[in-house]
């Protein structure tokens, strides 16, 4: 029997600090919820083993600092990144046009193919709610899914990371789909006379 393959999936988090990422991630991660998160100084790391469509996945999580004089680290965590998923407070108009900063600069430095998709956490507190579904349709305009999630009550927050996962996966079958079609169109075409050398296809290692 063929070993499983295990695809591994690097999403970062971005937003501003107090948005509630740490707080996100941790219940997404370890199922758990501090009233009084404590704010992130330094970016940490968290693995998450799923299955997607049938398929094992291991989704490694940057959970970046949101503050501002830690913001030139930011490259550092998503330029290598398949997905990003930014935070924004639901209660902090401020904080969703934050994100729109971190999506022009995504584009700029990160890979043209990350997935993106934007949360508005703390939809346990709707009665303070300052950004509405009307200014979140920005992210349809970018490509990006849009969700409203709770750290607190734990809702949202499963299908955000699933779903950027199996975009990823999705992302990566059309890819290589692609690539196969291609390099078909070129043998058809092309007349060998004489024999070519075995090229031994080089191994890539996964990002950690």
């Amino acid at each position: 029997m063929r070993p499983a393959v295990l695809i591994q999936i690097n999403l970062v988090l971005l937003g501003d600090g107090r948005v509630g990422k740490t707080s996100l991630a941790l219940r997404y991660i370890n199922n758990v919820f501090f009233e009084k998160q404590m704010a992130t100084i330094q970016a940490s790391y968290l693995t998450k083993r799923l299955s997607v469509d049938g398929q094992d996945v291991n989704i490694c999580i940057w959970d970046t600092t949101g503050q501002e004089r830690f913001h030139g680290l930011g490259p550092f965590y998503y330029r290598d990144a398949d997905a990003a998923l930014l935070v924004y407070d639901l209660l902090d108009k401020d904080s969703f046009d934050r994100v729109k900063s971190w999506v022009r600069e995504l584009k700029k430095m990160a890979s043209k193919t990350i997935v993106l998709a934007i949360a508005g956490n703390k939809s346990d507190m709707d009665q303070s709610r300052h950004v509405n579904m009307h200014d979140a349709v920005y992210s349809e305009s970018i490509g990006a899914s849009h969700f409203v999630a709770s750290a607190k009550l734990n809702t949202g927050i499963e299908e955000a990371f699933l779903d950027q996962a199996r975009r990823v996966i999705q992302q990566r079958v059309a890819v290589g789909s692609e690539n196969n079609k291609g390099v078909a169109r070129r043998r058809s075409i092309v007349i060998v006379d004489k024999p070519i050398a075995a090229i031994t296809p080089s191994t890539s290692e996964c990002c950690s």
